[in-house]
């Protein structure tokens, strides 16, 4: 072979003796869900604190939730959006909606108003789930001018902190006169349709991605995408049975939905949500449920070890523990061993491919490539072909930087209804993930940049002209360019170049809560610097590559 392209042989003989019994294939999570029901109906599918849900319940509750949204007119194919945090009622609304047999749209709940809008009218979306509170202050009104004429809402957690004792308490709104109750509706005793259960080639999720280009599209993950890596985690991970899972990522997010919840379905295993993540609430949990595995990205493992409370016993039941979503710095994999024991397994994905395409095995530790020190993201996954390509869709040999490109079972056919998008991004259904990147001989891959101006912060993704279309909105601003540096704790944090409209006058704080009042958490700007002027070529365009060379202030 003298490319570098990987059909990952010798990991897939690390998963046949990985596996516990034999590959279990299913068409969906649905139906790997009823299979668990009837082989551990009395086990528990989701712990939630101090409660529980059998598999039993969670088959019978989601039943009725879509039973009701069919009664409420819901058609096989339309869209169910739902904004909601690591919950029962996540997973309930979830199920409910693939068993009403609705493709879902999750929704990050840290989205404004403007973000959401987006998302239901792009995706033409018919019902929404989500929080009673989320309802009341803000949703009502953007869902007003959107296709949806469903809603459910669910009564959230608040977490509060009085002295050292954590109070756990479900603050109840009145309900809404426009809206049903999620969990009256799913302890009513709906049945559900059994004719609408969903197939592998049938769309399940329309993940929200930037993608190439500054406006969110819609990435089609089918059923089949989602129940390949479910079954790739369940046999891969060398887990006990009946493991116990951990979601560290939200479950709205393309790898907690699949490396978490998927795999815990299809496993028959526990699944323990904490709302969620709050540090010492997490090590609380890890203490109570000794789970076997979790995932997330290395910026929650940095929050747990800097945690005052965190011992090695939290982690002493851990069999394995993966990272991904945001850069894994070698430095903090020996300093976690050092100090708790396990030892935090890399990988690579994408949304587009229904998050992993890469990762190490569950005997092996990743190496560190000796010339750059970037630790590997692991080998393709067995049918996964990963290709290091030049400009012109070369394979370059191995050691070579190229693009990466990816193709697979896991790879989504498209975006959602963008058709030059899907070409542009699947030539030949193939993934071209606009990731830099380079193999070794033995098969390992290694992410060392990034083709696209795409901001990675803590594993989520910030398009910098989506910030830079808010700052254009503020009075003073006259030109703006956002960009991604360094950051000891994200990876990397997003930060913005002002210049200013001649007599305006403003400061870099007043424009970060400017954008913090219009943008999620994470893809406000931490740090705002003022010019004179923006750097630009002759025809005009600003250069945010000489931007991301200017020397950043301590």
């Amino acid at each position: 072979m003298t490319g570098s392209r990987y059909a990952a042989k010798p990991w897939l003989a690390l998963l046949n003796d990985a596996q516990r019994g034999p590959v279990r294939p299913a068409d969906s999570l649905v139906q790997a869900l009823r299979r668990s029901a009837a082989e551990a109906p009395d086990r528990a599918c989701l712990a939630y604190f101090d409660g529980r849900l059998s598999y039993r319940e969670v088959d019978e509750l989601s039943d009725s939730v879509a039973g009701h949204l069919v009664a409420r007119g819901l058609e096989r194919g339309d869209r169910v959006a739902i904004l909601l945090q690591n919950s029962p009622q996540f997973v309930l609304a979830l199920l409910g909606a693939w068993k009403a047999g609705a493709v879902v749209v999750p929704v990050n709940p840290m989205y404004k108003s403007r973000e959401v809008a987006h998302v239901l009218r792009d995706g033409e979306v018919a019902a929404l789930i989500c929080s009673d509170r989320a309802w009341e202050s803000y949703l009502r009104e953007t869902a007003a001018d959107s296709p949806v004429r469903i809603v459910l809402t669910a009564c959230e957690l608040d977490f509060q902190t009085r002295g050292d004792a954590r109070v756990l308490t479900f603050e109840r709104l009145p309900q809404a006169a426009d809206a049903a109750d999620l969990t009256t509706v799913a302890r009513a005793g709906y049945e559900a349709p059994g004719t609408r259960y969903p197939g592998p080639s049938d769309i399940a999720l329309i993940s929200y991605t930037s993608g190439t280009s500054g406006t969110p599209k819609g990435a089609t993950n089918t059923h089949g995408n989602i129940m390949y890596n479910a079954e790739r985690q369940r046999t891969g991970l060398a887990l006990p049975e009946a493991p116990v899972y951990y979601a560290l990522a939200p479950l709205f997010h393309i790898t907690g939905m699949v490396c978490q919840l998927g795999a815990c379905l299809n496993s028959a295993g526990t699944l323990v949500l904490t709302y969620r993540f709050e540090p010492g609430v997490v090590l609380e949990a890890f203490a109570e449920h000794r789970p076997h595995y979790t995932v997330g990205p290395s910026t929650a493992f940095m929050a747990l070890a800097a945690h005052p409370a965190a011992t090695p016993d939290h982690f002493s039941s851990f069999v394995n523990i993966s990272s991904g979503g945001a850069p894994l710095p070698p430095a903090l994999v020996e300093k976690f061993r050092a100090g708790f024991g396990p030892y935090i397994r890399n990988g690579y994905g994408l949304t587009e491919c229904t998050a992993p395409c890469a990762s190490v095995p569950p005997h092996l530790e990743a190496p560190v490539d000796p010339v750059s020190g970037t630790l590997a993201v692991g080998v393709p996954g067995p049918e996964t072909v990963v290709r290091i390509v030049d400009e012109q869709g070369q394979e370059l040999p191995f050691g070579e930087q190229g693009e990466i490109v990816v193709r697979g079972p896991q790879v989504v056919p498209g975006y959602w209804r963008r058709p030059d998008a899907t070409a542009e991004t699947f030539p030949g259904g193939e993934l071209r993930t606009g990731d830099i990147g380079f193999m070794d001989e033995q098969g390992w891959l290694y992410v060392v940049d990034r083709k696209k101006d795409m901001i990675n912060a803590s594993g989520f993704k910030v398009w910098p002209r989506e910030v830079e279309d808010v700052l254009y909105t503020h009075p003073a601003v006259r030109e703006a360019a956002v960009v991604g540096v360094p950051d000891g704790y994200r990876g990397e944090t997003v930060k913005a170049y002002i210049s200013l409209r001649p007599g305006s006058d403003t400061d870099p704080d007043e424009l970060a809560v400017y954008c913090k009042e219009r943008l999620a958490a994470y893809k406000y700007p931490r740090q705002v610097e003022i010019l004179p002027d923006l750097p630009k070529t002759a025809s005009g365009k600003i250069l945010r590559r000489e931007l991301r060379s200017r020397p950043q202030s301590e």
